[in-house]
């Protein structure tokens, strides 16, 4: 932001567009994914709420419970009935966080979305520079970046050799992909179809799309209440993700140019070892000594006895699958995605 043309929040949020909203409408939603957080929501609620009446900006918090165990619902309700601005989306079980994003976005008003995670390892003071950030620099989505995780090294290690793959893979130059604290124009994720655990990518699928990127520091604070919902298996399922949304962001509408390379692989070394073990039988029955003499075969020579080429076969009908099927069902998902479909609502306090 320039200092000679300083951008106030309050400019910032309310200079968005020329459309007029509707009466009623808020400025930001607050969008919070809760799983088994009953000791968090409550002062969650009370410092983003005092944030936005300091800022002076109208809001809603919507809380999305994802499936809770403990009392995370029933304190969401308490909260709904001293204040009307907090919202609940409750889940019939547990979704997940990318159909919980995604159903918070459906029944929420917001022009602006701000996710943070419901654990209070984010810093809900911070939510003004992130709106700042965002119309400052004219950008569609602002994503944190932890660059002090206050996690402990089992889950930093992993993660940052992670992160460091994505950047260079999805080509986006963020440092963090799995912060969940980030804010949205709401076009952005209402364009974006996010399902199974594609959360994380959503900058990667915006990019592809168009929409502007910025990032920000932020600050992580260590996990008072509850235990973490990540485990190990994000190890082996964060790389699959990103294969998937490389996929859908790059080959959706020409797939033989990535399936083209692999199946046309396979199915040349195929080729070359049938046309070299051809060529041997032929030698073998042609009667030039001297041409067999320098390849060692002689007319005894028979393709049956030749592991290689049923390797040669293999190689050949292998090319021949991939280039006619591949992910052709991770197309079909992404194609016929309903949003609706990700997830299934027990109860909404409105």
């Amino acid at each position: 932001m320039s200092s000679e043309n300083p951008v106030s929040i309050n400019d910032a949020i309310l200079a968005t567009d020329t459309v007029a909203t509707d009466v009623g409408t808020p400025e930001v939603t607050v969008l919070v994914p809760v799983l088994d957080e009953q000791d968090s929501v409550v002062e969650l609620c009370e410092r983003v709420t005092g944030v936005f009446e300091e800022l002076g900006h109208s809001f809603e918090i919507v809380f999305v419970d994802d499936g809770s165990q403990d009392q995370t619902v029933e304190r969401v309700r308490a909260l709904h009935a001293e204040d009307p601005r907090v919202k609940l989306v409750r889940f019939r079980r547990n979704f997940g966080k990318a159909a919980a994003i995604t159903a918070g976005v459906e029944y929420s008003r917001g022009r602006i979305v701000v996710t943070i995670d419901g654990d209070l390892q984010d810093v809900p003071e911070e939510i003004p520079r992130f709106l700042e950030k965002l119309e400052a620099e004219g950008l569609d989505l602002v994503s944190g970046w932890k660059q002090d995780r206050q996690d402990p090294p089992s889950k930093r290690s992993p993660s940052t050799l992670f992160m460091w793959a994505t950047r260079r893979v999805a080509q986006v130059d963020l440092h963090d992909f799995n912060c969940g604290f980030k804010a949205y124009r709401r076009e952005v994720l209402e364009q974006v179809a996010v399902y199974g655990e594609l959360h994380r990518y959503i900058p990667v699928l915006a990019s592809r799309r168009g929409f502007r990127i910025g990032e920000i520091k932020v600050s992580h604070q260590k996990r008072l209440h509850g235990r973490s919902k990540y485990g190990w298996h994000r190890l082996y399922k964060g790389p699959l993700d990103l294969l998937t949304v490389l996929f859908i962001t790059r080959y959706t509408r020409r797939p033989l140019h990535l399936f083209g390379v692999v199946g046309l692989t396979f199915m040349s070394l195929g080729f070359l070892i049938n046309l070299y073990l051809a060529a041997l039988w032929f030698v073998a029955q042609s009667g030039w000594t001297a041409l067999q003499t320098l390849l060692g075969v002689d007319a005894t020579f028979s393709l049956s006895s030749r592991p290689l080429l049923l390797f040669g076969v293999l190689l050949t009908l292998l090319g021949f699958q991939t280039l006619t099927t591949g992910l052709l069902g991770e197309m079909i998902t992404f194609k016929n995605f309903r949003r609706s479909d990700s997830y299934s609502i027990h109860e909404r306090l409105e």
